[in-house]
This record gives structure tokens, C-alpha cells and sequence, in this order.
């Protein structure tokens, strides 16, 4: 066991890094979650209206923005789930990690060839799509969310039908296509293309400049780059997807049959005639992964999947060369 020093030391590096990251992952979930279309919409009598929501149009006007209307704590959204999860991997690394890995960080995915990476990464997303659902809307809810009381928090977040049935979130519309998609193209893409084209990279430690070979290595370089193209809409639409809850038998329409059991008394941080963001309505909802990418290009043109894409790029690097 690590001495109680080293565990502070341990704590509060998580402690920073959360303060940190909160914000910035906060910032960029409401950044790819605002609808902003493009056109012209119906009003409920029929009639033609321009949209009328907020247009934001970086990532630093969306950290900006949520600063302005909701100040600290609506930076902070997402604080408590994020938390919870932090502290169960922490307390499972304290305790079955030998000191040696902990000390110098060397814990990594099970080396288990490109199959057993791909299994580890799909078992590991399937325990945290949940988390991932609730803290997503956690983010993007226009309701004032207290920290200590879970039970209010999940009768906001999750409609009827999901807390009756908790696993219909796994179910979510091409929510696990989505994700498996990014798993899919990271595991048996980037790496297999690493294993064949700069095979020093995966080996333990930093390779020698003689050990690999330029050409490959700026091919690789440009394929990770060129990994945004793919992985950025994925991101983009997998966040779209998970904040869109789950109705009952969406045929007989059910957004309306579950509005009243919906309605809680949350109070709300902005008034009633500004939002942080635009959400897309429930009546319409996406059904799929292909159909999310379709609906967002043409409500809201291609951009749109692009949102932040320079962040995905950080991440394709960083997780290449890793």
C-alpha cells in the first residue's frame, strides 16, 4: 500500500485535474450539443419562423457564454457524476495496483493483442455508458441540479420510462453504434496501421531516432490527423444522441403521454427568455446513427459535425503516440 502522503499527493492531482477538466468538458458537451439550425422552422400554427436561439460559434464562446448566464456552478455541471466515477477507478487503482505501477504511472490496457484491446475497450464502454448518458445531460439541462441529492437529480435527468427500465439506455438509438464505431476505428484502425507502419511505437519505453523510419512515421503522423475526419462526427453525434431520452413506444406518441410525469419542480439557472443552449425538441427525435448525421447536415449543415474537431485532433495524436 502507498504511504498517506503519497495517497494525498495521489488525491490531489486528481483534485486539480478535475478542476480543471469539469469546465473545459462542460464547455464542449454544450458546444456539440446546441442546435442551431440552419433554416427557416414551423411554429405550432404553421407558419414560418426563424430560428430565434443562441448562435455560438467556438468553443471558447461556449465557455464564455456558460460563464455569463450561469456563472461558477453552471461551469461545475457534471461535477458529481464525474466524481462518483473518478472515485471508484481511484480506489480500485489504490487497491488491487501494485505501488510500483502507481508510482510511475505505467498502468496501462491489458496487452492482449488488437482482438483483447478491443474487447477490454468494449467491455469498459458498456460499464460506463450509463455515466456517460447522465453526466452528458447533467451538462446540457437548463435545471439547477443539487449535489447531494441523486434521487432529484435522475427523476430530471431520466423520463419515466428509463428509471421504470434503466437498461433502455443501452438501447438509446444508435448510441452504441456510435460508440463502437469510435472503438472500432481507434482499436483496429490507427492501431493496427501503427503495428504495421511504425511497430518501435508500441514497443515499451521511447524508441531511438535510428529505430524508426521517417517516412513511415510521417505517414502515420498524417493518418492521425486525417483521423479527425471520421472520429470528430462520431464524437459529435454519440454526445447528440445521449441526451436524447428515451420515451415510451414512440409510435403511439409518448413524448406527450410522459410530459406531465416529466415536469419536475426545477428551478432553473437563466430566466425563461435566454439559454445557455439550444436543445433539439424531443418530438422529432433521431432514430439512429446514420440518421443523426443526415438530420444534423441538413438542419444544420456540415460544421456542425465538426464542432471542436481541433480537440479530437489533440486526441488522435495524443492516443497514437501513446
Amino acid at each position: 500500500m502507498l504511504a498517506i502522503t503519497e495517497i494525498l499527493v495521489v488525491l490531489g492531482s486528481l483534485a486539480f485535474s478535475i478542476a480543471i477538466l469539469v469546465p473545459l468538458t462542460g464547455a464542449l458537451v454544450r458546444f456539440r450539443a446546441h442546435y442551431n439550425p440552419k433554416g427557416l422552422q414551423l411554429d405550432p400554427e404553421g407558419d414560418v419562423q426563424p430560428h430565434t436561439g443562441p448562435v455560438i460559434t467556438s468553443f471558447v464562446a461556449m465557455l464564455m457564454r456558460v460563464y455569463r448566464i450561469e456563472g461558477w456552478p453552471g461551469l461545475y455541471k457534471g461535477l458529481m457524476p464525474t466524481l462518483l466515477t473518478t472515485g471508484i477507478v481511484t480506489l480500485f487503482l489504490l487497491l488491487f495496483l501494485s505501488d510500483s505501477n502507481l508510482r510511475h504511472g505505467t498502468y496501462s490496457t491489458p496487452s492482449t493483442g488488437v482482438l483483447g484491446t478491443l474487447a477490454y475497450s468494449l467491455f469498459a464502454m458498456l460499464i460506463a455508458l450509463p455515466q456517460t448518458i447522465i453526466t452528458d445531460r447533467a451538462i446540457t439541462t437548463p435545471h439547477k441540479l443539487p449535489y447531494f441529492n441523486a434521487i432529484y437529480s435522475l427523476r430530471v435527468l431520466l423520463t419515466p420510462t428509463e428509471r421504470r427500465r434503466p437498461w433502455i439506455l443501452y438501447l438509446t438509438p444508435g448510441l452504441l453504434a456510435a460508440q463502437v464505431s469510435h472503438i472500432a476505428y481507434v482499436v483496429l484502425g490507427l492501431r493496427t496501421v501503427r503495428h504495421l507502419l511504425v511497430p518501435e511505437l508500441s514497443q515499451p519505453g521511447f524508441p531511438s531516432r535510428d529505430d524508426v523510419s521517417p517516412v513511415r512515421l510521417a505517414i502515420f503522423f498524417v493518418l492521425a490527423l486525417a483521423s479527425t475526419v471520421v472520429l470528430a462526427p462520431l464524437e459529435v453525434i454519440a454526445i447528440r444522441l445521449a441526451i436524447q431520452r428515451n420515451h415510451a413506444a414512440p409510435e403511439f406518441n409518448s413524448v406527450a403521454q410522459e410530459e406531465e410525469g416529466d415536469a419536475e419542480e426545477a428551478a432553473e439557472y437563466s430566466g425563461i427568455d435566454e439559454d445557455v443552449i439550444g436543445l433539439r425538441t424531443e418530438r422529432e427525435p433521431y432514430v439512429g446513427l446514420v440518421d443523426c448525421a443526415k438530420r444534423i447536415i441538413d438542419e444544420e449543415g456540415w460544421s456542425a459535425l465538426y464542432r471542436a474537431w481541433w480537440l479530437t485532433m489533440l486526441g488522435c495524436l495524443s492516443g497514437a503516440f501513446s
